[in-house]
């Protein structure tokens, strides 16, 4: 029941989070306006994996693991990704970031979905392209900065338990998402 239930969650979620609607701007594509939305529609079935994973792992009663993702993750969704994207936008606009260096060639088209992945700069008629690549470039610190912060707030909640333990729980609840990503359940 619990797999049927998961897997429902994830497929909804994933459906969910593919539709996109095209992106038009003059002054940059601010991504966090992008992915914020679908982050919150997966903020469910994220939560539901993540306690099952932090239940088995800690052995903990549902609801204990149930409380303890829901807080971590409604904390690291709300708070800690847009606080991530803010330094990520600070740091790409202090390290020239913020300026446009063409597309001419698969260097510069690089540097485009990954140093300018926090805000891109407006080619138009490339961001059918550019905005799902920075997406995926984005995830990358997105998790990290979900699994700090998720464990900060999860080891409080769960103070009887070694800090560790709970270190360990969190990130692989974390990477228990990215597994069964609906992109695996495609292949």
């Amino acid at each position: 029941m619990t797999n049927r239930i998961c897997f429902t969650a994830v497929i909804l979620g994933g459906v969910l989070t593919t539709i996109v609607t095209p992106a038009y701007a003059d002054a940059g594509v601010p991504m966090i306006f992008i992915t914020f939305p679908s982050m919150l529609i997966a903020l469910i079935p994220i939560i539901i994996i993540e306690s099952i994973v932090m239940s088995r792992y800690l052995s903990l009663a549902t609801g204990r693991s149930l409380k303890a993702a829901s807080i971590g993750n409604i904390v690291s969704t709300v708070i800690g990704i847009p606080l991530t994207w803010l330094l990520l936008v600070i740091l790409q606009l202090l390290t020239g970031g913020g300026s446009a260096y063409g597309l001419n060639g698969p260097f510069k088209k690089f540097l485009a979905i990954t140093w300018q992945a926090p805000w891109l700069i407006p080619y138009e008629s490339e961001l059918y392209w550019m905005i799902p690549a920075a997406t995926l470039i984005l995830l990358v610190p997105f998790f990290f900065a979900s699994w700090l912060i998720e464990y900060k707030v999860e080891k409080r909640l769960l103070s009887d338990i070694a800090a560790d333990r709970v270190n360990r729980a969190v990130r692989d609840a974390n990477l228990a998402v990215i597994k069964v990503s609906p992109v695996e359940l495609l292949q």
